[in-house]
């Protein structure tokens, strides 16, 4: 899909500017000639307007000032959306305090990559992985090397290589002679090193980019009490070849709280560089409280190439094929001379939204950034050309965001900000797309999934008797100083509000109450005078 041309981009720019920058130039120009045509009083008035919708609601106030969060480390903005036709929304400002700061939205920035990659690209698109030889088939034996070209498919798991198993078996395959190599020039090799935030390269969120993405490359380990014996039942998933695990755990009787900081991990080798591969061997040690059932243990622990080998591999022996040998996996581009053996389209990308917005999956939101600059801008992707594509997008939708930066499209960043109004501005042009409800569908609902399943039970089961239920939907974000929400309130007189605060302080991670009172009122139509403060 193409990117749309508006014909006239300044008049879209014009009417898509909120009321309150309205009122600031009206109201500084009615002061400039009240001498001419209007009283000091009159202009007065009209600039006091701006100055009622300057306040925080007294519960949000009550709860930064208990939390020690000050004023000045919040921004509001909530807009009333005014009925219209459908791709005709207007919104009216209902709330604006300090909404024009450039601040750290943290991962409510995946609202504006993953709503420019539905308008960019589709609802319906699909990533393609393919699968090359150097070789060929004979008596049931694929005598050559099989190579992998990813352009970013970020949902890769197990369920797809084993369709893929299939498929080479029905091309004849029973047999494997040769290495597997994967084909990764899709992305610049610096957008696939380890560059995190926080020093914790083992934890998942931290996930690098791979246009060979295999599994979001992270280990999941179930532990759990055995039920009819002393002893520790460890499961994992996905299944890797020539995979084992030694446990010298103890079961202890405690508390299952706080049960990770007694689990030690190891995993050798860490990278396999040799032919043929020696065995990965995992190895817990610890203690594990004996009250603890069913619980996860993930990590990032191989590197992608042993991963995605292991995992390939498994697969193929799964579905019951051989190897001539064990591969060992490495790095290759697909040669001129090779030939197609397959082609695999992956999941599309509205439902890849749906799992970036509601689950705020990091490397997801990345890949899709990166696959804007692959689709519009060639290869090797960089996260520098995705930033402009969306630069480039936000224009032609007539949005003029100059403080925006964007490092890497998740949120995962230090350096990405944007304002509250700003980040209103994209709710409310969302609401005049074509993919206006795919966007909203992809956005958590308080107290029923995603990061806001747990969250606003109480003040939604008061409308329990209401026959058009009030909803919240909000895409959350959380970094060790920020706390950020971003999206629609339907409240309980059916009115939308769109509504974004991000918190940027040290304190920030005891601002989930105030944003969930922010929420609260809302839902109970607190921006109607008869309400407000």
């Amino acid at each position: 899909m193409g990117m749309r041309k508006h014909q006239y981009p300044f008049m879209t720019s014009f009417f898509q500017t909120t009321p309150q920058k309205i009122l600031r130039l009206l109201g500084a120009f009615l002061l400039l000639i009240s001498g001419l045509w209007l009283t000091p009083t009159e202009a007065a008035d009209l600039v006091s307007q701006e100055t009622a919708l300057q306040y925080i609601p007294k519960a949000v106030a009550n709860s930064l000032e208990k939390n020690q969060i000050p004023k000045e480390a919040i921004s509001i903005s909530v807009m009333e959306l005014e009925p219209g036709r459908p791709g005709k929304n207007t919104a009216k400002t209902s709330l604006d305090w300090r909404s024009t700061q450039a601040m750290n939205p943290a991962s409510t920035m995946k609202l504006l990559t993953t709503l420019s990659g539905l308008d960019i690209l589709g609802p319906q698109y699909r990533w393609r992985t393919k699968l090359f030889t150097d070789g060929f088939i004979r008596q049931g034996t694929l005598k050559g090397n099989i190579y992998l070209q990813g352009t970013g498919d970020p949902k890769l798991v197990p369920e797809v290589l084993a369709r893929m198993m299939k498929d080479l078996q029905n091309l004849g395959i029973q047999k494997i002679d040769g290495n597997l190599l994967f084909d990764r020039s899709a992305y610049a090799p610096r957008v696939m090193e380890a560059n995190t935030i926080d020093g914790e390269s083992l934890r998942s969120y931290n996930v690098t980019p791979d246009p060979l993405l295999y599994a979001f490359r992270t280990l999941s380990f179930q532990l759990s009490k055995a039920r009819n014996a002393d002893f520790i039942d460890i499961s994992y998933t996905p299944s890797l070849s020539q995979f084992k695990i030694i446990n010298q755990m103890q079961l202890v009787d405690k508390a299952c709280d706080n049960w990770k900081k007694d689990v030690h991990f190891e995993i050798s080798p860490e990278v396999i560089n040799t032919t043929p591969p020696p065995d990965l061997t995992a190895k817990f040690l610890g203690v594990f409280p004996s009250n603890c059932q069913d619980v996860n243990y993930n990590i990032v622990a191989l590197d992608a190439n042993t991963f995605l080998t292991q995992g390939f591999s498994a697969a193929w022996e799964v579905a019951g094929g051989v190897w001539a040998q064990p591969p060992s996996g490495k790095n290759e581009t697909v040669p001129i001379s090779a030939r197609s053996l397959l082609q695999f389209d992956g999941s599309n990308l509205a439902d890849d939204v749906q799992d970036i917005n509601k689950y705020s999956n990091n490397v997801m939101a990345r890949q899709l950034m990166l696959t804007l600059a692959l689709e519009k801008m060639g290869k090797p992707a960089t996260t520098e050309n995705g930033g402009l594509v969306i630069q480039r997008w936000l224009k032609e939708v007539g949005l003029q965001f100059p403080e925006l930066i964007i490092e890497n499209g998740a949120g995962l960043s230090r350096n990405e900000v944007i304002s509250a109004e700003h980040m209103n501005q994209l709710l409310l042009t969302a609401r005049n797309l074509p993919v206006s409800q795919t966007f909203y569908n992809s956005l958590p609902v308080a107290g029923t999934d995603g990061t806001m399943k747990n969250r606003l039970l109480t003040q939604l089961g008061k409308f329990l008797n209401l026959k058009q239920k009030p909803e919240v939907r909000i895409k959350t974000g959380t970094l060790s100083d920020v706390r950020a929400i971003s999206g629609y309130v339907t409240s309980k007189s059916g009115k939308i509000y769109l509504v974004t605060s991000f918190i940027n302080h040290p304190n920030a991670w005891k601002g989930l109450e105030a944003h969930d009172q922010l929420l609260a009122w809302l839902l109970e139509d607190g921006p109607e005078p008869k309400q407000a403060r």
